[in-house]
């Protein structure tokens, strides 16, 4: 068996609007076992990135530790990558972030990475709205370390590894989003392609921290009937918001939106999100709606999915900080020294 992906593609592979096929956007062969849902979810990842037509050298990839950590090997090979330490992922992006702007950030994170050890670097990376994409590939438990039962494991849910009712609260992270200020939140599952892709295509649209809560079931340690996060409960307990279509700017396009129970979402570029509720109670553009929707399927057992806020008024880190538009690894001496003389314009206008 090789692990070696072949050079060789057909010469009638289709094309996106930059002369890119699909294959371009693949990385290395996966090693996670087989039928991983973080293969599923960098299958979405790579289905995204070729349909909005990005230039792979302008997205970086950045993971922390775990098996999802590993999956950006299995994709986007010709783009910009950092495998950080055990949690650390949110500051490594922040640095990156703050130096060039110019960059898409795609971070990779497992419920291990970012609800325990990783916490803290979530939380700040919220509050401080940075621009990234922030993927939790969550399946509930430490595939790596045989299974043990992580922070986001359901109260009373069985793992295979320890065999018992996990005694302990979930930490529901896409609720800790929406509570601390997040301007996009999403949840979906692995085996949901047909909504995972929008939502991963609008998150990179987004100005300002996007969070995709991606439930993805462990077939090795965490699929077993007794388990919350297996393919068949997450599969027969999902509710979704709505269906979700994401529409990218382009000059030549015009769109037109027919009257109904829908709602579209403008982004700053212009992107459209298109919504076709299937809750008619529901708007994303509501933190404190998405909060009820989200209490009220918990308390009935379900899993709410879709895209759960945003606010189409985001202003991220930069913004916030008042930096110059050129990406900072770009200033030269004469930016950073300016002389004497702008010194004492800068002195004198706080006498």
């Amino acid at each position: 068996m090789t692990y070696i992906r072949p050079n060789f593609r057909h010469h009638g592979l289709a094309k996106n609007a930059l002369g890119f096929a699909k294959s371009d956007y693949e990385g290395a062969i996966s090693t996670l076992c087989a039928g991983c849902g973080h293969d599923s979810i960098s299958g979405a990842i790579v289905q995204a990135c070729y349909e909005m037509s990005i230039e792979p050298h302008k997205l970086a990839k950045i993971s922390g530790i775990g098996c999802s950590s590993k999956t950006p090997t299995y994709f986007l090979s010709n783009s910009h990558g950092f495998n950080s330490v055990h949690g650390r992922m949110p500051s490594v992006t922040t640095g990156a972030n703050m130096a060039n702007r110019d960059l898409i950030y795609l971070g990779v994170s497992g419920d291990g990475d970012t609800a325990s050890i990783g916490m803290g670097q979530f939380v700040h990376a919220i509050r401080r709205n940075l621009n990234m994409v922030y993927i939790v590939m969550n399946n509930g438990c430490y595939g790596l370390t045989k299974g043990q039962d992580s922070a986001t494991a359901d109260f009373g849910s069985i793992s295979k590894a320890q065999g018992v009712e996990n005694p302990y609260q979930a930490i529901d992270l896409a609720g800790m989003a929406l509570e601390l200020g997040a301007t996009f939140v999403a949840r979906s599952f692995s085996g949901d392609k047909t909504q995972l892709v929008p939502l991963i295509k609008a998150g990179m649209s987004h100005p300002g921290f996007a969070f995709i809560d991606a439930l993805s079931p462990c077939v090795t340690f965490n699929n077993n009937n007794g388990s919350t996060k297996s393919y068949d409960f997450v599969r027969d307990h999902m509710e979704a918001t709505s269906t979700i279509d994401f529409i990218p700017h382009r000059d030549e396009i015009e769109v037109e939106y027919a009257s109904g129970d829908s709602t579209s979402v403008v982004l700053h570029d212009e992107s459209v999100i298109q919504l076709q509720k299937i809750a008619s109670d529901f708007d994303p553009r509501d933190r404190q709606s998405a909060l009820r929707r989200m209490q009220a399927a918990k308390n009935a057992g379900e899993i709410l999915t879709g895209l759960l806020y945003i606010d189409p008024k985001s202003r991220d880190l930069h913004d916030l900080v008042e930096t110059i538009d050129r990406p900072l690894n770009s200033l030269r001496e004469d930016d950073l020294n300016p002389g004497e003389a702008a010194l004492e314009e800068i002195n004198a206008s706080r006498r």
